[in-house]
């Protein structure tokens, strides 16, 4: 038999559709109703993963994590109808420990791709998170909400921070963006694998943490050097230079043949186009696939300083490895080495 799966859903449909996809995958799968019945099960045996439903009867998809995570700790997929209130609440589980997050079967389209697609995959990117990766974390709640426009007004941005991300990466992201000064004086532009309606809460949870403006990016939106731009989801972010200088934000269709829509090589490959090497410093953490690894290469021949996520500390050894094998990496670094760089990237 293939790997084990539990399903923890309310609804008799969607447990039926995704045993059905999942076992036509080669998955052996078990079935939950209810938060409590998905605790007792995961507790008692040791599924390679778990798909999570959120609104459920006797206990809800997010104290279930919490549970598991602090019993028996398995990873965990988030299977989301997707509504801004979904939203929060799926962040609030990825803090508590939670893998990633997709949409139900039929809410929704992730750039153009079958949902169904998104939630093999999401599996998949479960099965590759290390156990010593999982541990139980604690719900972030922000002590200050500011709005961007309260905060750095900002300047021309004249250089750029790149960072690709994706299965591990939300809280990393957040991590970067909580720890930036208020004078950081590059932009921050941000791919980050995720539902498409995801990304605009996931910019707002984080320009409430910040001491520097975090956007949602938006055609035609100005690159502010102190800011930080979160990839619109189901929109590649290219950039553009204007006669006045002014570097904008651009969504464009895609170079090449892409799976992920953003795509951190779009992002990468475009930057080359408008940035000058010295004013760029681009980096690949975390994520299954191999997503910004050409781009990482074209970046470094190109004369940038680029820096891969090691294995020591990458929830998932996908991207960071890919960029590295193709020899697109001036370094490969734990996080907290990361981190520090891009802080002091003064």
């Amino acid at each position: 038999m293939g790997n084990k799966v539990l399903i923890v859903d309310d609804s008799a449909l969607v447990r039926k559709e995704l045993t059905s996809l999942l076992e036509g995958a080669g998955y052996e799968v078990e079935t939950a109703r209810n938060g409590q019945d998905g605790v007792d099960m995961a507790v008692a045996t040791d599924y390679d993963a778990i798909t999570m439903d959120i609104n459920m009867p006797v206990m809800d998809g997010i104290t279930a994590v919490k549970e598991i995570m602090g019993q028996n700790p398995t990873p965990i997929l988030m299977v989301s109808s997707l509504t801004t209130e979904d939203a929060q609440i799926t962040f609030d589980a990825m803090d508590l420990g939670a893998v990633a997050a997709v949409g139900k079967p039929g809410t929704m389209k992730i750039g153009g791709r079958d949902e169904k697609a998104d939630i093999l995959e999401g599996v998949e990117a479960c099965l590759a998170v290390p156990r010593r990766r999982l541990k139980l974390g604690n719900i972030k709640r922000s002590g200050h909400q500011v709005e961007s426009e309260a905060k750095n007004e900002g300047k021309k941005a004249e250089s750029v921070v790149l960072i690709g991300s994706s299965t591990g990466g939300p809280g990393l992201i957040e991590e970067i963006c909580s720890s930036l000064p208020e004078d950081y004086p590059h932009a921050v532009c941000v791919v980050q694998h995720m539902p498409d309606r995801f990304t605009e809460n996931f910019a707002k949870r984080l320009n409430g943490e910040a001491k520097v403006p975090v956007h949602e990016s938006q055609h035609n939106m100005e690159l502010l050097a102190g800011h930080v731009y979160i990839a619109k989801g189901g929109e590649h972010m290219h950039f553009s230079k204007k006669v006045s200088g002014k570097i904008v934000i651009r969504h464009g269709e895609a170079t090449g043949n892409r799976f992920f829509k953003p795509s951190v090589d779009e992002m990468f490959l475009s930057a080359a186009k408008v940035f000058p090497a010295n004013k760029m410093f681009a980096v690949e953490l975390t994520g299954i696939g191999d997503d910004g690894a050409d781009g990482m290469v074209e970046l470094k021949n190109m004369g940038v300083f680029t820096i891969a996520e090691s294995e020591n500390t990458a929830s998932v050894y996908g991207m960071p490895k890919e960029a590295f094998l193709r020899g697109g990496t001036c370094e490969v670094l734990d996080f907290p080495v990361i981190l520090d760089r891009i802080i002091k990237n003064r």
